[in-house]
């Protein structure tokens, strides 16, 4: 028998080139640079010994004190059970504490500690560069139309239950 070679593998390309570019799908590309920017996030907290996921939830709770593990969950697009170990994880590092709430006992509200807010404040002067970077491809009036259009992309999906 004469079997053909499988032909050969197309040459993955770069980010920006082919399906990978502007004529990509637009679920992918999202998913393109939210990935591009965990990663660079990764490498700026690396030595800080903070996943971009725990710098989320941290500013989360410096952002709204008293919150809950479940409004966690809400607020960064996380999984309980996921919320539930970062959270345990950074109360464990101290910059987190735990209070009852006032009138359901089995609700904890979360509080940053001076610890924690310190840590977020230089988790934070590391994502400003991250993000100087990307908003540096846009002009002022792209980057306020691009932030309305990501927000309206999560408002009119969630409405509409997907």
């Amino acid at each position: 028998m004469n079997r053909k070679p499988p032909p050969a593998a197309s040459p993955i390309p770069a980010p920006g080139q082919g399906k990978r570019g502007p004529e990509g799908h637009l679920g992918y590309l999202l998913r393109q640079a939210q990935a591009s920017v965990r990663g660079a996030m990764e490498r700026a907290l690396s030595d800080l010994d903070v996943t971009p996921p725990q710098f989320t939830v941290l500013t989360m709770i410096v952002a709204y004190p008293g919150v809950s593990g479940a409004d966690l969950a809400r607020l960064t697009y996380l999984t309980p059970q996921t919320i539930n170990v970062i959270v345990g994880n950074l109360e464990r590092a101290g910059a987190i504490g735990k209070s009852a709430h006032a009138t359901h006992g089995r609700i904890l509200r979360l509080h940053a500690t001076a610890e924690g807010q310190t840590l977020c404040k230089r988790c934070r002067s590391r994502i400003v560069g991250i993000e100087s970077e990307i908003a540096r491809l846009l002009g002022k009036d792209e980057e306020r139309v691009v932030r309305r259009w990501l927000s309206a992309v999560a408002e009119r999906l969630v409405e509409n239950g997907r």
